[in-house]
């Protein structure tokens, strides 16, 4: 397995701290700064798209359009036809950006005033309009211009963030350019990952423009980015002499009528994950079935809310909601569970539930998908994307535990820990079953001894890179049970690069 890294995310506040703090405090010029950001657009531009020669830069007026200039002097320089338009009258630029665009008509190059209209024949394309300090919905030309890029043919380059784009949550602003690639500079800003920014941010890059590596810790991220396997320092290898009693007894109670397939996913899920044990407790239409194919599982009926002490008793780890169902057999066993004092894997239906009556605990992880984690929080799905970092604070604060909120760029927080993301995965996961894999893996990390939030986080990442893996043939028409021979391999060493059987 790769080893495991979490990079900083940052704010667009902090990494004007940073910038600030090179400039100032360190003596390098921001003309510098934006001279090295062109040369890493450039570099950029030449290594993705070699075979183009025809360019059209957007520019705006503050500095995301100084580092359109020095792009555009740069790619003449290699001998790149280059389209130049500025949304801006480039007397009125201030600062690094006036010089900037000084030294491209210095050097030959032409300014054109954009008027509505992108040159057809350009291959490439790049947004140099607004930068991270956008806090408001595009309007007017710059609206225009952006949905003018979107319109045309040719893949876009955005420079450090997609214009348009909320540098800090990943909201869209009214409209944003939808780019191949954004190269972002300085710090990582945490937008271009998660809700919409994953998707209109395209191939994220970073360079640091050599800024000093000491500055960084002036500024605490409060985000980190989960860009590895957190498995290597996580799991020592087991023992020769190692038996099931080990590894963790996993307790999947769901799997209401008609629903039993939720939780055999879940439950197969935590026994490829490296459970000793897997138990489940279903309603009993469902157990004389719900373990064909998979007989290693233990499936009990119960359809009382007294049948399960015993079963709770045995357990290391409970995992509750998968195909649970809202109705009094329902209500009745999360009731019971709830007065365990086992760790919970709370998910689905369980969730619904709980946000009826709201509960907070300290052992378990909520894994809510934006609609749930807007019931969770009393308000809806599209107000928790619009700041999925508060929402994931609010449910934290609220709720307690790890929370993982499930979507593009899953986030994962921890009073205690903090907050990780996990940018991986890809859009075949938007198909049932998914979320009760997922439940199942993180049931059985806990079984294995793992603490809560490293759990949490390696169970998102084992999941994503899984669903990756297993998406190799394409997304559409990917179903969870996909995933399972998958998180097997990933679970053991080597197994980001072998194959399942």
């Amino acid at each position: 397995m790769s080893e495991p890294a979490y990079i900083p995310l940052y704010t667009a506040a902090q990494v004007r701290e940073l910038d600030r703090i090179a400039i100032q405090e360190r003596g390098i010029a921001g003309y510098e700064l934006m001279c090295r950001a062109g040369r890493a657009l450039a570099d950029c531009v030449v290594r993705r798209w070699p075979q183009f020669s025809r360019v059209c830069i957007v520019c705006g007026a503050g500095n995301n359009g100084g580092d359109g200039y020095v792009l555009a002097r740069l790619l003449r320089e290699a001998g790149i036809e280059v389209t130049l338009l500025a949304l801006a009258d480039p007397d009125t630029l201030r600062g690094d950006a006036a010089q900037a665009a000084g030294d491209y008509r210095a050097a030959g190059g032409v300014i054109t005033a954009y008027t509505g209209e992108l040159p057809g024949d350009a291959e490439l394309l790049v947004d140099a309009l607004l930068g991270t300090g956008l806090d408001r919905p595009v309007e007017g030309r710059y609206r225009a211009a952006i949905e003018a890029l979107n319109r045309h043919p040719a893949p876009l380059l955005a420079v450090d963030v997609p214009s348009g784009l909320h540098a800090d949550t990943g909201a869209i602003l009214g409209v944003a350019a939808q780019a191949a690639c954004t190269l972002t500079f300085i710090g990582r800003k945490r937008g271009l990952y998660t809700g919409a920014g994953g998707h209109y941010a395209g191939s994220v890059e970073f360079a640091d423009l050599a800024v000093p590596p000491d500055i960084y810790a002036t500024q605490r991220a409060g985000v980190e980015l989960v860009d590895g396997s957190p498995l290597e320092q996580l799991w020592a290898p087991r023992r020769r002499d190692a038996h099931k009693g080990d590894f963790g007894h996993v307790l999947v109670v769901g799997g209401n009528t008609g629903m039993n397939g939720a939780a055999r996913l879940a439950a197969e899920a935590a026994a490829r994950c490296g459970a000793g044990l897997v138990s489940v407790a279903t309603r009993a239409v469902h157990a004389p079935v719900l373990n064909a194919g998979c007989p290693e599982l233990m499936v009990h009926a119960v359809e009382r809310a007294a049948e399960l002490g015993p079963l709770l008793g045995r357990a290391t780890v409970v995992v509750i909601g998968p195909g649970l169902g809202r109705d009094a057999w329902s209500q009745q066993l999360l009731g019971r569970v709830l007065e365990s004092e086992q760790p919970l894997v709370v998910d689905a239906d369980a969730l619904n539930l709980l946000a009826q009556d709201r509960l907070r605990r300290g052992n378990w992880i909520l894994t809510p998908h934006p609609g749930e984690a807007g019931r969770l929080l009393a308000r809806s799905s599209a107000e928790v994307q619009h700041d999925r970092f508060t929402a994931l604070e609010r449910m934290v604060a609220d709720y307690g535990g790890s929370v993982v909120l499930k979507g593009a760029g899953s986030l994962i927080g921890d009073a205690a820990s903090g907050m990780r993301l996990c940018a991986r995965g890809n859009p075949g996961m938007a198909s049932g079953g998914m979320g009760d894999v997922l439940s199942g893996v993180l049931g059985a990390l806990l079984a294995q001894g793992l603490p809560r939030f490293e759990a949490a986080c390696a169970g998102v990442w084992l999941h994503a890179v899984a669903a990756d893996r297993a998406a190799g043939r394409g997304e559409r028409g990917l179903l969870a049970r996909d995933l399972l021979p998958w998180l097997r391999t990933l679970v053991n060493p080597g197994g980001t690069e072998q194959a399942p059987a």
